[in-house]
């Protein structure tokens, strides 16, 4: 893991104030980056990431916006480039995963979930695209291990990473040689808020790992994707063999 390779260098995450989005932007920070920390209403959660950054040495800013708007979502990138003077890698991890029953599936629900988890990362990938040229830089898509194998009772989200994996494909066709485009699809490696002990079981059994994760495994993913010149239109999928082993 070349994390030497991003010393120095500026990124943005979007969906920093918690969870995978936060873990990510701290193991960037760790490494030696400038990070731009994207949040939307949590704004106590972008701020203990960016403490985490400053006890490992790293700097970072705090940029609100709601990426449901195209405008915001534009505007974020716009913020961003100028307070940390141009870009070097953005990492798209903001997203919504929710449960709904087939049945309940309607107009806004499957809108709310596309527009979040697959137009609102266009919007602001194109936007970036200048000042990743200029720098020659790179994007790393967050999809999900649902790409490779769908989940029940998430069918709006499944289609919606579905399109980002081939978003993904399609713009390090499009960027290059100037932009290097990939993603990572991670699998259990952080469990859903409410889910059960017992059902984390369930989930290890059903690897090939026995096992699983933790955020860590993700951004380590996302290091390396991020430092490897060589490396463009791939997704690495992060979910100990999950999406091989056989249903049970």
């Amino acid at each position: 893991m070349n994390s030497e390779a991003l010393q120095g260098k500026r990124a943005l995450v979007t969906g920093a104030g918690s969870r995978l989005g936060q873990a990510i932007a701290v193991g960037l920070g760790s490494a030696g980056m400038h990070v731009g920390l994207h949040y939307h209403t949590n704004l106590a959660g972008a701020r203990q990431t960016a403490r985490q950054i400053e006890l490992a040495s790293g700097r970072a800013h705090l940029f609100a916006a709601d990426l449901s708007s195209r405008q915001q979502a534009r505007q974020l990138v716009d913020s961003t480039t100028e307070a940390l003077g141009g870009l070097d890698l953005l990492v798209l991890s903001a997203g919504t995963f929710e449960n709904v029953s087939y049945d309940a599936i309607d107009d806004d629900t499957w809108d709310h979930t596309l527009d979040l988890n697959l137009a609102a990362p266009f919007a602001v990938a194109q936007r970036a695209t200048g000042a990743l040229k200029q720098s020659r830089g790179n994007i790393v898509f967050i999809t999900c291990s649902s790409v490779i194998r769908p989940f029940r009772g998430y069918l709006p989200y499944v289609v919606a990473k579905a399109g980002v994996y081939q978003l993904m494909r399609a713009l390090a066709m499009q960027l290059a040689p100037e932009v290097r485009v990939n993603a990572v699809a991670p699998g259990m490696v952080l469990p859903p808020e409410g889910m059960s002990p017992q059902q984390i079981e369930r989930a290890a059994e059903q690897s090939l790992l026995r096992s699983v994760g933790n955020p860590d495994d993700a951004v380590r993913a996302v290091i390396y994707l991020a430092s490897s010149p060589f490396v463009t239109g791939e997704q690495l999928v992060v979910d100990g063999g999950r999406s091989l082993a056989r249903p049970s």
